[in-house]
Formats: structure tokens, C-alpha cells, sequence
């Protein structure tokens, strides 16, 4: 039985002694300075007079200031009333009604119970449970 062949080199480990090719004294780093000494923040920027760019950012407040954006968009049932009656109710049709921006593509749309639908509409997207009663209440249905 023959051994495969290894085709790609390790990577060179540094600081390992004289005879390692790149180990004795300084290890590849040259000699004095910031980068010899250990890693580099990936923020830092130096000695910049004008304000870096975490400085530069909005402060985030409060206890959850860490958490991730939200999983979709609400749209309050009163808002779809200026749809055309009939109307299948997705994340486009929307868009060309104003109702919601170009980020509703990334979050994605669900639709919420606040105030009263008055026209029969075809929808295609997520619901609340209150949200799903109000729209076949008013003779829609959800696809």
C-alpha cells in the first residue's frame, strides 16, 4: 500500500527554534514596534486626529443593546384599506403602495391585528392569529 502524495505545504510555524527557517530571535516580525510586539486591534487606526470610526457610530443604549435586528416588518390591518379590494397582498404589492421600504425584503412582512379591515383581500403572507380571523371575518383569505 502506497501513501498519498501530499500536495499543499503546511504553513510554516513561526517561533519555533533556530533551525525552524523562520524561529530565531525575531521570528519574521523584524524588530521593534507595535506589530513585533503582538496582534493589532482590527479597530485601531492609529493616531487619528479626526474621531475614529467607532467613535464615529451611534451609541446603542439600554440592556439589550446587543440584540439582532427584528425578524420581520409590521403592517397593522388598517393600513391595507388603501389596497384595491380583491388585491393578493405580498411583499411587492406593498412596495407599490408605499406601504413598506427595500428592507422589507431582507426582514420580510407580517401582518398585525391593529385596527379594522374593510375590504376583501387575497394574503400571502404571515399573520397573527387575531390578524388571520380579522381578514376572513371581513371575507379575505390567506394563501
Amino acid at each position: 500500500m502506497q501513501l498519498q502524495k501530499i500536495v499543499t505545504r503546511g504553513k510554516k510555524r513561526l517561533g519555533q527554534g533556530y533551525g525552524s527557517g523562520k524561529g530565531g530571535h525575531t521570528s519574521g516580525r523584524g524588530q521593534k514596534g507595535q506589530k513585533s510586539r503582538g496582534s493589532v486591534g482590527i479597530l485601531f487606526e492609529g493616531m487619528k486626529v479626526k474621531k475614529s470610526l467607532i467613535h464615529r457610530l451611534p451609541f446603542l443604549r439600554g440592556k439589550l443593546k446587543n440584540r439582532p435586528h427584528p425578524k420581520a416588518l409590521p403592517i397593522n390591518l388598517d393600513q391595507l384599506n388603501t389596497l384595491p379590494a380583491g388585491t393578493k397582498v405580498t411583499v411587492e404589492a406593498l412596495m407599490k403602495a408605499n406601504l413598506i421600504g427595500d428592507n422589507a425584503i431582507k426582514f420580510g412582512v407580517k401582518i398585525l391585528a391593529k385596527g379594522k379591515l374593510e375590504k376583501k383581500l387575497e394574503v400571502a403572507l404571515p399573520a397573527s392569529e387575531s390578524a388571520k380571523k380579522a381578514i376572513e371575518a371581513a371575507g379575505g383569505k390567506l394563501v
